[in-house]
């Protein structure tokens, strides 16, 4: 007599656990996608930047071609630009990476 009583709640918790895990995982899909994004440099910057830091702020290697460094500073820009809440600073120090990476030279006057 007991059996039957235990196994019927053996199946009402199973189809419990299993409504609760289809509940679970749709409520899982649909969040909203955040980009996983590599960690980069996480440092204070040094008073002259230097190409190892340039590498480091964009996350490539120091000897990158000018097309991955030119992809690396668009992908940090998006995500630290001053019009979407990043930082002015920051900008300006991503900005400077990237022209010391490629070899240019910005006016000899300074922003701030």
């Amino acid at each position: 007599m007991a059996t039957p009583f235990i196994a019927g709640l053996a199946v009402a918790a199973t189809a419990l656990a299993g409504k609760y895990g289809i509940e679970a995982w749709q409520a899982y899909k649909a969040r909203p996608r955040v980009p996983r994004m590599r960690k980069f440099y996480d440092g204070g910057f040094q008073p002259v930047m230097t190409r190892r830091e340039a590498a480091l702020i964009l996350g490539i290697r120091e000897s990158a071609a000018q097309e991955k460094i030119k992809e690396a500073h668009r992908r940090v820009m998006i995500a630290n630009h001053p019009d979407a809440g990043g930082s002015d600073y920051l900008a300006t120090k991503i900005n400077e990476a990237k022209d010391l990476l490629l070899g240019q030279t910005r006016g000899s006057g300074s922003a701030f």
